[in-house]
């Protein structure tokens, strides 16, 4: 089982700031594919990850326990 944290725009869009699923040793592009399958409203475009609070690469792959969050890009000014 993972966690799946999520952020801003895309707490949004889904109603809900995280999900738990049971996808392990998949790579980080993966599990954003299977997320936008089952929740096509979730934009993922442009989105830092992190695993278990360290950035990390979308071949990165996510083990069974790892929390992934999916930062979305800030803007201001």
């Amino acid at each position: 089982m993972i966690t799946v944290l999520f952020f801003a725009k895309q707490q949004e869009q889904l109603g809900l700031d995280k999900l738990e699923r049971a996808e392990s040793q998949l790579a980080v592009a993966e599990l954003k594919q299977k997320l936008i399958e089952d929740y096509p409203q979730l934009t993922l475009d442009h989105t830092m990850i992190a695993i278990n609070e360290e950035y990390a690469d979308e071949d990165q792959v996510v083990n069974d326990q790892d929390v992934v969050a999916f930062i979305p890009p800030v803007s201001g000014g």
